[in-house]
């Protein structure tokens, strides 16, 4: 028969192997997560990024990849994240993920793309070798921090603001697709009105428009000194017109004498025709 106290020790040892089985599955993550609120980290140190979505297959596969990568993290002195683009549509937008994975190594707020083989081996080559100081950075005006990437992330923000609504509309309230439409357009209109009044109200009080009102002609009795050489001027027009009107009453007087007289003239000269016979 075995001793009993060989039966002890199979034991025991299974027991501890159950017992560290969990803790060797549910292990801390090396990778970070980053978000919203904490990507601002990413400005500072040495950091490499990964942007995947859980229904991904080729996100999947890189996975154990880069779990195994982020094991050496400390060794190298850097930072290994990842973030997902469907929990973080902010970040998305800011980074312009258009494929997934995206990887991007980051040094002191310089953002470059990885675009090398994507294997353990080969990240920390990358990190070791430095091998991206023959990568271009990402240009300032696109650069995460920048305010035309800011405004990109609102509005992906936004976007996914709508689609949870339209989401809300069509399975808790029961909306038919064009109901929700509906209301989206109407929402848009009003907001439209909204923000043209406000426009209208800032512009008004910045620039305030100057009403001009019509200025009565000034009369002969007041106008004032400056206006007096222009009051002599219309006073000797006055005087000319009315030289020339006398002078032309005058001629149309001598006109008329004269032809009066030219008129005498016919009717006396057959009166001395007869004396003459």
């Amino acid at each position: 028969m075995t001793p009993p106290g060989s039966r002890v020790v199979p034991v025991a040892v299974l027991l501890l192997l159950l017992w560290g089985a969990p803790w060797i599955h549910g292990r801390r993550s090396d990778v970070r997560i980053i978000t919203d609120e904490n990507w601002k980290e990413l400005m500072e140190g040495e950091w490499m990024i990964e942007f995947y979505a859980p229904w991904c297959p080729a996100c999947q596969n890189l996975q154990p990849e880069w779990e195994s990568f982020a094991e050496w993290g400390e060794d190298l002195e850097v930072n290994v994240a990842k973030v997902d683009v469907t929990e973080q549509p902010g970040l998305s937008g800011r980074f312009i993920i258009t494929a997934l994975p995206t990887i991007y190594h980051c040094k002191d707020g310089e953002f470059r793309r990885y675009q090398g083989p994507r294997t353990k081996k080969d990240f920390i080559n990358f990190i070791s070798e430095k091998e991206w100081k023959s990568i271009e950075p990402v240009s300032s005006w696109f650069g995460p921090g920048s305010v035309l990437m800011s405004s990109m992330s609102a509005l992906f923000q936004l976007s996914m603001w709508i689609r949870t609504c339209h989401n809300y509309f069509i399975e808790e309230l029961g909306l038919p697709v064009w109901g929700s439409y509906a209301v989206f357009a109407l929402a848009t209109l009003l907001s439209g009105l909204l923000l043209g009044l406000c426009m209208i109200f800032v512009a008004d009080c910045l620039f305030p428009s100057k009403r001009r009102r019509p200025q009565p002609y000034p009369s002969k009795k007041l106008l004032p000194e400056s206006s007096q050489p222009l009051q002599k001027v219309e006073e000797e027009q006055e005087a000319d017109e009315e030289d020339v009107s006398e002078e032309e009453a005058g001629s149309k007087g001598a006109n008329k004498d004269f032809a009066q007289n030219a008129i005498r003239q016919r009717a006396l000269s057959p009166s001395l025709a007869t004396d003459k016979s």
